[in-house]
């Protein structure tokens, strides 16, 4: 497919972050004013983007850069509880040795992001571009090709959301949905990613053919 670039999201991508997320979830709501939720409601969510789910909980759209650096603090405080998926650093190492570039591009603090990974997975990401806005990842994917110094057609983004996708594509970036975060695989098909991976190994084996 001759990429070079393989961009990551973080959380629900490498990070296995989705119970860490449902415990402090109704915490964040009453702190910041939104609607708490239900265990079986938070699951509904998975089906619809985004907006939708801002628009459902009633979440102000000027709150939302205060709720992402609450949200980061917590996750500095609790990195140390949040894994990530199985078979993620083994394959950081495999796509390194294959010489892909790899980069994150996440809403989380790239602190964050360098703890949960580790040490030595943290050290094969090339480039990171991390706390963007929820609706702000597309210029942190300009700014990723830029440092890498790649056309949009010789990267490939990573994701498990359809903001993911959304961005990604905006800017001519080929676009993989991963269906083990936190959207559903319907909702990711809907929106016609390049590729759809259901399982770790289907990556590797994708861009390493």
């Amino acid at each position: 497919m001759g990429y070079r670039l393989i961009i990551f999201d973080f959380d629900g991508t490498l990070a296995d972050s989705a119970d860490w997320f449902r415990g402090v979830f109704n915490d964040v709501a009453l702190r910041y004013g939104f609607r708490t939720v239900s265990a079986e409601e938070l699951e509904s969510l998975r089906g619809q983007d985004s907006r939708a789910i801002i628009t459902r909980l009633g979440v102000p759209m000027w709150k939302m850069p205060f709720i992402a650096s609450h949200m980061r603090k917590l996750v500095a405080r609790d990195a140390h509880r949040i894994p990530l998926f199985p078979g993620v650093e083994a394959m950081l190492e495999q796509l390194q040795a294959h010489g892909f570039t790899l980069a994150v591009v996440s809403s989380n603090s790239e602190q964050n992001v360098r703890s949960v990974l580790g040490p030595v997975a943290s050290a094969r990401i090339r480039h990171y571009a991390c706390g963007a806005g929820i609706f702000g990842k597309r210029a942190k994917f300009r700014k990723v090709l830029k440092a890498a110094g790649v056309r949009p057609s010789e990267a490939l983004s990573v994701g498990d959301e359809v903001r993911d996708i959304e961005a990604a594509a905006a800017e001519g970036i080929a676009t993989a949905a991963v269906t083990w975060g936190y959207a559903t695989e319907a909702l990711l098909r809907s929106r016609a990613p390049t590729l759809v991976f259901t399982r770790l190994d289907d990556l590797l084996r994708a861009v390493a053919a």
